[in-house]
């Protein structure tokens, strides 16, 4: 009898060695004569855990991790024999950690081989497209808009109204773009995805193309994610190959095909309209907008640009229908989202679940407080430009408007956990610093604004003229929100401002009252 094992090749799993473990048990199988197949997954996003092996059984799957080369001839042993072993976690899909959440996005990642199409339908992949290609474009629209489906990446923008402005556009050519320049600390949804389940990121922008009248998608993926780029480009291959992909489609009049676009990782270039002026060729500026790149995108055509997460959540949509999945969430955040908890958390990864979850019940039960056992101090949430959420806002339910409300942001679902020992002026600093460095240029609130808020934080911190400085601040942060061109320059005083209002003894002297509430940035 053959072993079937399933060993991820996520690039999450593969730093913490999971290429070694699957090199142990081929060695380790073919020193014994044991008949072994190892599948390569994508990760099931249980990080603390991987590498995790997961063994075929009467029974499902079962899970054994954190493995190490070491461990592989007495789990080879195991395997073979009883299936007791010191690493084993149970069957896999009973993990209370995995069991809690409601995965329909992320459902087949770390289940399917990433690179096998027929894994992929076996699973129910490309259910949603042969839906989409029984119906009009206006019912597939109807779809999309009823789902309550909003951007994943930032601003929260519905889907459906910006597929429908793209396909009631008149043009010769028009372009659906994919935005996978995944920038923000502490997330790895985009590139898991891409990693574990490609075929759900090209079946979502097929069905976004077939809708709007678009045969030419582009994928604009950022250097850091090597193994991203490599699946992304294996699953396109497969794609054209299975008739999926590429002129008739499906055996249908539909054509559409993919590109994957390489970026140089500029933070700024997960804007679209910079992403835009990256793809033609060119450094990656903002666009002052109007035009809307609905109206005018890429190479100057009506485009689609979504993220990741968006078009991985169409052919659910698609399937099941959009009452399944708005019936998930909560006001006018529908649906799940893909949670990335990061940090000095104990149970760092990938948690799928409806909105409406309190980020106290993310941070201390699903991650498990602090990786060091210290009190939990501050929560940034929405990446680097993310306000920092004390204790006391715990309460608050993960939802676009409950964010919003409390001068924060959702953004691409990064949570990132600061243990007590935080210095958060510091950390006030730091978000100064990252615009500086990240900012295109183009406009001068975020390119001047923020290089004199770094100095003026660091006079902050050396004790110098504190309430004048602090006075400065506040109104760099004013103009930086409602003067920038972009969310780079907008968003910067997110972090800075939270950090003043809610870790005010942190910035030493008598600062007075805290500042004022700071207006979300249109």
């Amino acid at each position: 009898m053959t072993l079937r094992i399933f060993i991820a090749r996520d690039a999450g799993a593969v730093a913490v060695g999971a290429d070694d473990v699957a090199l142990a048990f081929e060695q380790a199988a073919a020193a014994r004569g044991t008949p072994l197949e190892i599948v390569r997954t994508g990760s099931r996003g249980l990080y603390w855990l991987e590498p995790m092996v997961e063994l075929a059984t009467a029974q499902g799957r079962v899970a054994f991790g954190p493995v190490s080369p070491a461990d592989v001839p007495s789990l080879l042993d195991a395997m073979v024999g009883s299936g007791q072993h010191a690493l084993r976690l149970g069957v896999t899909d009973e993990i209370p950690w995995l069991k809690r959440q409601t995965r329909l996005t992320f459902a087949r990642c770390g289940v399917i081989d990433p690179r096998s199409v027929d894994d992929y339908r076996a699973h129910g992949g490309y259910k949603g497209l042969e839906r989409a290609l029984t119906l009009t474009s206006d019912q597939i629209l109807a779809d999309v808009t009823t789902s309550g489906l909003r951007g994943r990446g930032g601003a929260g923008f519905p889907t459906g109204i910006k597929w429908k402005t793209v396909a009631q556009a008149s043009a010769d050519r028009k372009y659906i773009v994919c935005n996978a320049d995944e920038g923000d600390s502490g997330t790895f949804a985009d590139r898991m995805i891409m990693e574990g389940d490609p075929f759900v990121v090209i079946e979502g922008m097929t069905i976004a193309g077939i809708t709007v009248g678009a045969t030419k998608g582009y994928i604009y993926i950022r250097s850091e994610y090597p193994h991203a780029v490599e699946a992304m480009n294996a699953a396109i291959v497969a794609a054209r190959r299975a008739g999926v992909l590429g002129k008739r489609i499906g055996g249908s009049a539909h054509e559409f095909d993919l590109e994957v676009r390489v970026g140089a990782g500029a933070y700024v270039c997960g804007e679209e309209t910079s992403l835009l002026e990256s793809l033609e060729g060119r450094r990656g500026i903002v666009r002052a907008k109007p035009p809307l790149p609905a109206h005018k995108g890429l190479f100057g055509r009506p485009s689609v640009i979504n993220n990741v997460l968006s078009f991985a959540a169409i052919p659910f949509i698609l399937d099941n229908g959009a009452k399944a999945y708005a019936d998930f969430g909560m006001g006018r955040s529908r649906g799940t989202m893909p949670i990335q908890l990061a940090g000095n958390i104990k149970y760092g990864g990938l948690f799928e679940t409806a909105f409406g979850v309190t980020l106290g019940e993310l941070v201390d039960e699903i991650g498990g407080g602090t990786f060091t056992g210290r009190e939990v101090r501050a929560v940034q949430v929405g990446g680097p430009l993310g306000a920092y959420f004390p204790r006391a806002l715990f309460d608050t339910p993960f939802d676009y408007e409950a964010f919003a409300a409390r001068d924060g942001l959702i953004g691409h679902g990064g949570i990132v956990v600061f243990d007590d020992s935080v210095d958060m002026a510091k950390q006030a600093r730091f978000a100064m610093e990252f615009c500086a460095v990240e900012s295109c240029g183009k406009c001068t609130p975020c390119r001047i604004g923020s290089t004199r808020g770094v100095e003026t934080i660091n006079k902050i911190i050396n004790g110098e003229r504190v309430a004048e400085n602090l006075a400065v601040v506040e109104d760099l942060c004013n103009t930086m929100k409602f003067g920038s061109l972009c969310a780079l320059g907008g968003f910067t005083p997110y972090p800075v401002m939270s950090a003043l209002k809610h870790f005010r003894e942190d910035f030493g002297g008598d600062l007075g009252p805290a500042p004022a509430h700071l207006q979300a940035a249109e």
